[in-house]
């Protein structure tokens, strides 16, 4: 049997536009907060219509000599022009893009996951050292 992580796509963000994009900063000081930016098709752009989105963002925060990583945020993007006038046709959208702040004491790497509703699971992670 497979496990959820057989599925998980990654690729290089300036040429596959379903991988997170991770904008922070490669280098914080411990205990103070910082903002880490999370967008999809930062080169590549992705649709965002109601036959084909991302749907949500998760971010998370691996600790450095940890086992374990720790959840930082998911965001669900929820409107992508659905109306009961068709598809497309509502008044509302939302971009698949978040920012958190967070704020760590140790060394580590940050995760990006995102569900394209189309084509799946995507990964992209980045180092994060402390200054």
């Amino acid at each position: 049997m497979k496990k959820l992580g057989d599925f998980l796509q990654t690729a290089d963000w300036k040429k596959e536009k379903h991988v997170p994009t991770i904008e922070s900063p490669d280098s914080v000081k411990s205990g103070e907060m910082f903002e880490i930016k999370v967008s999809i098709g930062k080169e590549v752009s992705h649709p965002n219509t109601t036959e084909h989105h991302i749907r949500w963002i998760q971010v998370f925060f691996h600790p450095e000599g940890e086992q374990y990583a720790y959840q930082l945020a998911q965001c669900e993007f929820t409107a992508h022009g659905e109306s009961v006038k068709g598809a497309n046709e509502g008044p509302a959208y939302t971009h698949h893009s978040a920012v958190v702040s967070a704020m760590i004491k140790k060394p580590g790497t940050i995760h990006a996951f995102s569900l394209c509703n189309i084509h799946g699971l995507w990964e992209n992670s980045a180092e994060i050292n402390l200054s």
